[in-house]
């Protein structure tokens, strides 16, 4: 079948398919004798399958390694193993993250709260300079100069 008609049944643009052909991610295409690529019907399976591994969060390049060893008759099997648990040990780190970043906000916004029904309406409330105040990064940087001024200071001192 030809490009155009693939990337239809694939849901892809034909830009696409001459990405993961260059990728090696679909094999090259013979061409007809006026020049088209002519790609057998199983692409189509290949193509969804390429699509639904980039969608659980494989890269095109270990894609190519993937399709590289399967394709010369190996079995990455094991492979594909490690990297999918290596793609959900990230997932659960930024779940971590996420988490970690939302329970900031609630107490970020209940101290902005509070300092809002302090300030007189029409006055600046600082929220910013009270956010950057209490943020832990800030307050690591902070510790972090102050030790290292110590340090410094008893340095000189020395």
């Amino acid at each position: 079948m030809y490009s155009g008609e693939l990337a239809r049944l694939a849901g892809v643009s034909t830009d696409t398919l001459r990405y993961y052909e260059r990728r090696h991610l679909l094999p090259v295409a013979p061409r007809s004798a006026s020049g088209y690529r002519l790609f057998p019907p199983d692409a189509v399976a290949r193509l969804r399958l390429i699509r639904a591994a980039l969608s659980i969060g494989f890269s095109v390049s270990e894609l190519t390694a993937i399709f590289g060893e399967r394709d010369s008759g190996g079995a990455p099997c094991s492979r594909v193993r490690a990297l999918a648990a290596d793609k959900l040990a990230a997932i659960e780190e930024q779940l971590r993250d996420l988490r970690s970043r939302r329970r900031e906000l609630k107490t970020t916004l209940a101290e902005w709260d509070r300092l809002l029904g302090q300030t007189p309406r029409g006055h600046r409330a600082g929220l910013l300079e009270a956010f950057a105040v209490t943020h832990p990064t800030s307050r690591r940087q902070a510790r972090a100069a102050a030790l290292a001024g110590g340090n410094h200071q008893r340095k000189r001192q020395q």
